[in-house]
């Protein structure tokens, strides 16, 4: 199993180029972004993992201009939208961008994408939460269109374009890696209709292993499993390994720049010591 880093990049926190640079220099094998365009002051969405949001949430920078920096000076690991929110995002414009890295990196974008959960965020994007499920399977499929057809076209409820000259492609064919983040049935099925990967977060061992099961007896294809969050816990990769999890990306807390590089230093010394 391979070990990332997931976190959260604020404006006030360490710089994307020395984020990216310290990863790969350590030897870890991804960055995973989080998304949020904006926290709405009215909030009233619940927190899904319980309390207030944390205040990281509040000033994160665009996942696909922070990976566009990364990948530029990287040259090997994996920049991950860890995830996406596709419900609020224009599927032309983030097909162009999500190629666009692909292409600055020379194939290591891996494209997670989610339904989110803060419904007053959808909302200002004009999207109704009702509908927001239907409307990520059409986004989905309408970008991977215009990955791969040349000219592209799409014509569905909520996603509809005559052909159309869309470029770049990506580098990886047919298109880079799709992962889907989300803990519900919806989510079981959305990766078996999209043939794509799961990225889980630190949900305990069982609800693991239940969504695993759904996944694996209804695909056609073999499931690539990524984290995001992952905790600095060799018992909890453990239960990942057996899992057949291809990829842990460990949570790294959203900090100035001399403190992050003394987390990474110490997560790497903790995957040094798990592998030995």
């Amino acid at each position: 199993m391979e070990f990332g880093i997931s976190t959260f990049v604020n404006d006030d926190t360490i710089d994307t180029v020395s984020l990216a640079k310290a990863i790969e220099e350590r030897g870890f094998s991804a960055l995973a972004i989080a998304e949020h365009t904006h926290i709405p002051a009215s909030r009233e969405s619940a927190y899904p993992m319980g309390g207030d949001l944390p205040s990281i949430y509040y000033r994160t920078l665009d996942p696909f201009v922070t990976l566009a920096a990364a990948a530029v000076v990287t040259s090997r690991i994996e920049l991950i939208t860890g995830i996406a929110l596709l419900i609020q995002r224009d599927p032309i414009i983030t097909a162009k961008e999500a190629a666009s890295i692909d292409l600055l990196s020379g194939g290591r974008f891996v494209f997670g994408v989610g339904a989110g959960w803060n419904l007053e965020e959808m909302r200002h994007h004009g999207t109704d939460p009702k509908t927001r499920g239907a409307l990520l399977d059409e986004r989905i499929e309408a970008i991977k269109v215009l990955w791969t057809d040349e000219p592209a076209e799409y014509h569905g409820q909520f996603v509809d374009f005559d052909p159309s000259y869309v470029r770049p492609k990506p580098v990886q064919k047919p298109h880079p890696p799709i992962v889907i983040g989300g803990d519900s049935d919806a989510t079981v099925k959305r990766v078996i209709r999209h043939r794509a990967g799961w990225m889980s977060n630190p949900l305990p061992v069982p609800r693991l292993a239940k969504r695993i099961e759904a996944m694996r007896a209804g695909a056609d294809h073999d499931v690539p499993l990524t984290t995001f969050g992952t905790p600095v816990d060799p018992g909890y990769w453990d239960e990942l390994q057996k899992l057949g999890y291809r990829q842990a990306n460990l949570l790294l807390p959203t900090k100035p720049l001399d403190e992050s590089l003394r987390k990474l230093d110490e997560y790497a010394e903790r995957v040094a010591e798990y592998r030995g």
